[in-house]
């Protein structure tokens, strides 16, 4: 079955820096609906025609990845707005901010704490690899017809990254 609209695939990847240094790696394959919001377009628009057991080696820019990094989405926020168990890499969702966080942080934003002062806590609300070139190696280890559930909601379940939600989670899928 040749990979069109419409269809899941299962993959597993080596992703790299630029720099060809490993950033994550999955040996167990996750699926993904081709034709929605799983994964991210340039790596949609590659799959295609391909069939299982292919392999596919892409570089991303940051724009067809996870955008250029935006100095806007750094906050300082004041220490003792948090809980005093808040560590460096845990992520708070933007409309969980205490009160006492800036306005003008976006509330649809992830935000990872990068750093823990006494007076000031920084949260940084780009993602992990923004302004990143990335290199991926895909292989396709199962294509199937997508269900009717899947094609309405657009997503097998797995975006093709998500952020780390607790300290020493490192990995990216």
């Amino acid at each position: 079955m040749n990979i069109t609209p419409d269809c899941v695939v299962a993959l597993t990847w080596v992703l790299k820096d630029a720099q060809g240094h490993i950033l994550d790696e999955l040996d167990d394959p996750v699926e993904f609906y081709l034709g929605g919001h799983d994964l991210l377009d340039k790596i949609q628009v590659a799959l295609q025609d391909h069939q299982l057991g292919d392999q596919l080696d892409l570089h991303l820019e940051p724009e067809e990845a996870f955008g250029d990094f935006d100095e806007e989405l750094i906050f300082l926020e004041p220490r003792h707005a948090f809980p005093a168990e808040l560590e460096e890499g845990m992520t708070i969702e933007g409309h969980a901010l205490p009160p006492d966080c800036s306005p003008d942080a976006p509330k649809d934003v992830i935000y990872t704490v990068t750093d823990v002062y006494p007076e000031h806590v920084v949260l940084d609300g780009n993602h992990p690899l923004a302004g990143m070139a990335l290199r991926i190696s895909l292989t396709i280890t199962g294509v199937r017809a997508a269900t009717q559930q899947e094609k309405t909601h657009g997503s097998c379940g797995s975006g093709f990254f998500t952020l780390p939600s607790l300290p020493g989670n490192d990995t990216l899928h």
